[in-house]
């Protein structure tokens, strides 16, 4: 089978860390401990480096002639500063707009979930976007921000009606987690996708489904986690977002018997 790739496939990609803190080179962060400076004597860690030299002082003092230095230290006492650096994330919401959705009331059973969410993004600083796919093709709604009024308008008038170019919308979705990549490596991505699973646009001119399954690999690829919440209704699913879901490596959720208060609590618990 030929696989779905692009120009970014070559860019290198960090791996996926904790949710709150990474380790970080740089001057800036918490100080947590300090090892052995070595050959880098650089943002050094003055108490750590005082205990090391304290047992040998005694020594040092008696092998000194002059004795004129109150403390002795040598290259061996040496310690630098291990920190850490809050690491923000970037939670991309990737929506099915199209009438396979039953698009009003669903759509608005869907604002409300990710307006939850999106609150809770703004308190914890994490930055928001939203991409929606309808009719021919997927389109950025509201790029990765912080602003909930931002998001909040871009909610106001989500477009529906049409088909369902569910590849465009996982392939325009995982340009904008590259993209953030490349421009902050330590930003952990993840993905929450309200769909039913079933696509009926092509991007290559392959079954859309199948389309849509080899992007999914991306995901895999670029260790973006993802959660699928399920649009279909119960009476007529025919599992095609648990299908999605399982090719994503992620959890897929019913919202039609799922409050946003418990999403919002699932995606919390994900990203922990």
């Amino acid at each position: 089978m030929q696989k779905v790739t692009s120009p970014l496939d070559k860019v290198t990609r960090e791996k996926a860390g904790k949710r709150s803190y990474s380790r970080t080179n740089r001057k800036r962060g918490r100080y947590i401990r300090a090892i052995p400076a070595g050959d880098r004597p650089e943002d050094i860690a003055f108490d750590a480096t005082l205990r090391a030299a304290a047992p040998h002082q005694k020594r040092r003092r008696a092998a000194d002639i002059d004795n004129s230095l109150a403390l002795q230290l040598k290259m061996t006492d040496l310690h630098r500063k291990i920190r850490v650096r809050r690491t923000g994330n970037l939670i991309l919401f990737v929506v099915d707009a199209s009438w396979s959705m039953a698009a009003s009331e669903r759509m608005e059973a869907t604002k409300g979930a990710i307006f939850s969410l999106l609150v809770d993004a703004y308190q914890r600083r994490d930055q928001v976007g939203l991409v929606v796919f309808q009719r021919d093709r997927a389109r950025v709604v509201l790029p990765p921000t912080s602003s909930v009024e931002l998001a909040q308008k871009a909610l106001v008038d989500l477009p529906v009606g049409g088909k369902t170019p569910l590849s465009s919308g996982l392939y325009v979705a995982w340009r904008v987690f590259e993209n953030v990549r490349r421009r902050e490596p330590k930003t952990q991505p993840m993905m929450i996708l309200l769909t039913d699973g079933a696509g009926n646009v092509s991007m290559t001119g392959q079954p859309a489904q199948e389309e849509a399954l080899k992007i999914a690999e991306l995901y895999v690829h670029s260790e973006i986690k993802s959660v699928v919440v399920n649009m279909e209704h119960s009476a007529f699913d025919r599992g095609l977002a648990q299908t999605l879901a399982d090719s994503l490596h992620a959890q897929c959720y019913n919202l039609p018997a799922l409050k946003a208060e418990t999403l919002l609590q699932t995606v919390q618990e994900i990203m922990d």
